[in-house]
């Protein structure tokens, strides 16, 4: 038994430990005292620039680092891989503003091996509740799943059967399946690898409409359609009211809206922009976006829910199945987060539970009309 006088190791205390790098003092007091006040989370480093924390990282047991990207000596875009080389598993989040290059910059450097980012707010970091809330929920989130990676390197693994989640197929009677008209996709943590592997995946020549709803702010969503079109070899970009849905085009909600569809009374589908609540706590959201695609599409619509936090997406998916529709999920392993493809697994909603890399090649079997 340890006295109260003596201070556990960095390998003795289970809570989550940062690494805090910014070059501004007040940033990093700001997000060191953020972070402190919480239970669980201890900031074990906190450096101005990226040389000092590959310095840090050979000292500490750390789990997640907030990396900010404008720093001297060495930034964060440089940093970054040079942290992920030294200790694998890592989890880095990026900080960034959300000026269009920043944006540009944390979509690269999720491609790079970052799991998250959180944008800062243009009015500084003093009195951004929304920053601080969304900064701490993604701390505990990957510092969650960091040490839960570590503890699973010393426990036996679980078969699929184990876990008690298995596809709604192998549970439910036959039916007969129709070739889907349009593939809608929901994401949100580690969304932006996620999309890029299963949009590469999918050959062109399949012309169903590709709606995705990604959690994002606004000038990242129009980035990500950019990054989509280069992954895909389809035209993706944000989401206008009014557009009609037309084959082969990749649509992103945009930012600070729920994206819809509305049936037209002349036939066919068109695009509608939602500035209503948040669902979910977010906006855009998954929700909405699959009731609206359920109601018009029924049977002929097919739903991938990926990696993402929270259960943005579980309702919805409800609905899709009951009007017909079909639903995929990204498994455990794979996932960053096994919040949103998790809630509709554990729900019994899904057809198959793939990984990631198993998705892309499932849409384009079933949008050719092959089905299982």
């Amino acid at each position: 038994m340890k006295s109260g006088s003596e201070k556990l190791t960095d390998k003795e205390d289970r809570s989550c430990h940062v690494m805090v790098v910014d070059d501004s003092a007040i940033a990093r007091g700001i997000v060191t005292r953020t972070l402190e006040e919480e239970q669980g989370i201890k900031v074990v480093a906190s450096v101005p620039n990226g040389l000092m924390a590959l310095k840090a990282i050979g000292n500490h047991e750390i789990d997640v680092v907030v990396l900010d990207i404008e720093m001297p000596q060495l930034d964060g875009l440089a940093a970054l891989p040079q942290l992920l080389e030294r200790r694998p598993g890592l989890k880095v989040i990026m900080v960034s503003s959300a000026s269009q290059r920043d944006a540009d910059i944390s979509l690269k450097t999720m491609a790079m091996g970052a799991a998250d980012y959180v944008a800062k707010p243009m009015a500084g970091l003093g009195g951004a509740e929304s920053f601080r809330a969304e900064l701490v929920r993604k701390v505990r989130e990957h510092g969650a799943r960091r040490t839960a990676s570590a503890r699973k390197k010393h426990t036996p693994a679980k078969s699929a059967a184990s876990t008690g989640v298995q596809p709604a197929a192998s549970r439910k009677p036959a039916r007969k399946l129709v070739k889907p008209e349009v593939i809608a996709i929901g994401s949100s943590t580690g969304g932006p690898q996620a999309l890029a592997e299963v949009l590469r995946n999918i050959d062109p020549a399949f012309t169903q409409p590709i709606l995705v709803t990604q959690h994002m702010p606004a000038t990242f969503t129009a980035l990500l359609a950019e990054h989509m079109t280069r992954y895909s070899g389809r035209l993706a970009a944000e989401a206008r009211d009014g557009e009609p849905l037309e084959p082969g085009r990749i649509y992103i909600a945009p930012g600070g809206k729920h994206m819809l569809v509305e049936q037209r009374a002349a036939g066919g589908a068109i695009i509608r922009l939602d500035d209503g609540p948040p669902e979910n706590s977010c906006k855009p959201a998954v929700d909405p976006m699959l009731r609206s695609l359920a109601k018009t599409f029924g049977e002929r619509l097919l739903v991938v829910i990926l990696t993402g936090m929270g259960c943005d997406g579980l309702k919805g998916s409800q609905t899709v199945i009951e009007e017909g529709g079909r639903v995929l999920a990204q498994d455990r392993e794979s996932s960053v987060v096994w919040g949103m493809p998790g809630a509709v697994a554990q729900a019994g909603l899904c057809e198959e539970i793939l990984p990631l890399w198993q998705i892309g090649a499932a849409i384009a079997r079933i949008a050719g009309g092959e089905g299982k």
